[in-house]
């Protein structure tokens, strides 16, 4: 608490201050109903509410129980610029898995592992002089863990109790909001899931079943003819209306199994990825290698979905034209953005002068753009290709 000599003019002032900071981060995070926004809107507000210079919370995936940068704010260059040290093991993540954050007021002041590395490493201006963080521990209903959050500043080396009380609190309703969006996605997916089987159902019912009903229409007028007068270019026309409505049949089955068992269902992205490009690399007999940075970060089921359609595309083009030998896939997940870049050796072509349709660039662009996102290409003859998507994710501010 505050300093035993404080003054009731001293305490007015601070409890009004800390009530304002509470109420502005209630209102903001009770506007949002999308986690990374709400996340990144606690922190903002956070950070400039106690006039601090940056900070991140970790959250742990529910499914695996592994932290993820769920979100940041201000990190410093040397965390920035480099995405894989905030991956993997961390003092403040042990020690929160080991309870050793949930004594006192929830909250500890800790010396950062990551940044701390840095500095023993000869490298301190890349931490911008931050070397302490105050760790306030996420709990849900019944005791939880749902992650941690961070805040650190380059003029203090430890918070008064006053601040160290306020950061509990904030974290309580940071918990709250955590549980309420999470809850809000999982309804919505379960929605989509229902919506996703009804449409099967409903081609199932009448697309195929129509299409089968040609098919035998068109089956009898055949034996019609058959028993006829001769008549070869109606039989011709009637059989190529057969082949085009059995295929069209074939297709509607494919339709059904994509929407009743996507590719990702019961994987992660990284995971469907890492099959994907092992699968495609037999196929085409290539070297391949796939490294993957933040997988442990979910992401929205659209953006998951579109981001494995442009690999499929993209690796089935590389197997088909490229007539190469290595393939390098990286996936990057961050808050504010995902990065998919695939490169290969092979023969290369000139960017400037691509051929109409040529590597189906048209459609990955078009996937691309419907999740808000770019893709570049980089290609030159003899020199191999390189494609790197980004999709912007919410919540960034």
């Amino acid at each position: 608490m505050g300093d035993k000599f404080e003054t009731d003019t001293e305490k007015l002032k601070r409890r009004n201050r800390e009530l304002s900071i509470l109420n502005a981060v209630a209102e903001a995070l009770n506007r949002e109903v999308d986690l990374s926004r709400a996340l990144h809107t606690a922190l903002s507000q956070t950070t400039e509410l106690l006039d601090l210079h940056t900070g991140w919370i970790w959250l742990m995936r529910e499914e695996t129980g592994r932290f993820y940068l769920a979100a940041a704010q201000d990190l410093p260059p040397a965390l920035a610029n480099n995405p894989r040290r905030m991956e993997g093991w961390c003092y403040c993540l042990e020690e929160y898995e080991e309870g050793g954050l949930a004594d006192g007021e929830n909250v500890s002041i800790v010396t950062c592992s990551r940044l701390q590395e840095l500095v023993d490493n000869g490298m301190p201006e890349a931490t911008l002089g931050l070397r302490y963080h105050a760790s306030v521990p996420l709990y849900g209903r019944e005791g939880k863990p749902l992650g941690v959050m961070n805040v650190a500043s380059t003029d203090w080396r430890e918070l008064s109790d006053a601040d160290l009380e306020l950061l509990h609190t904030i974290a309580d309703l940071l918990s709250i909001a955590v549980e309420r969006t999470r809850l809000f996605a999982q309804s919505t997916q379960v929605g989509a899931l229902e919506e996703r089987n009804r449409l099967a159902r409903e081609i199932h019912d009448t697309l195929a079943q129509g299409l089968a009903g040609i098919a035998l229409h068109l089956e009898t007028a055949d034996a019609f003819l058959e028993a006829g007068l001769n008549a070869d270019r109606t039989r011709q026309a009637v059989r190529q209306a057969l082949e085009l409505t059995r295929a069209s049949i074939e297709e509607a089955r494919r339709s059904v199994l994509d929407l009743r068992a996507a590719p990702l269902e019961g994987r992660t992205l990284a995971e469907a990825l890492a099959s994907l490009v092992q699968e495609q690399g037999a196929q085409g007999k290539l070297h391949t290698t796939f490294e993957a940075t933040g997988e442990n970060r979910p992401l929205p089921v659209r953006v998951e979905a579109g981001l494995y359609r442009i690999a499929q595309e993209a690796l089935t083009n590389v197997v088909r034209h490229a007539n190469a030998t290595e393939l390098v896939v990286h996936l990057l997940i961050q808050p504010e953005q995902v990065r998919l870049a695939i490169e290969d050796d092979g023969t290369g072509f000139d960017a400037n002068a691509l051929p109409q349709g040529r590597y189906g660039l048209v459609g990955l662009t078009e996937r691309a753009k419907l999740l808000g996102g770019t893709i570049e290409v980089s290609s030159s003859p003899g020199e191999g290709t390189g494609l790197e998507v980004t999709i912007p994710l919410e919540g960034k501010g």
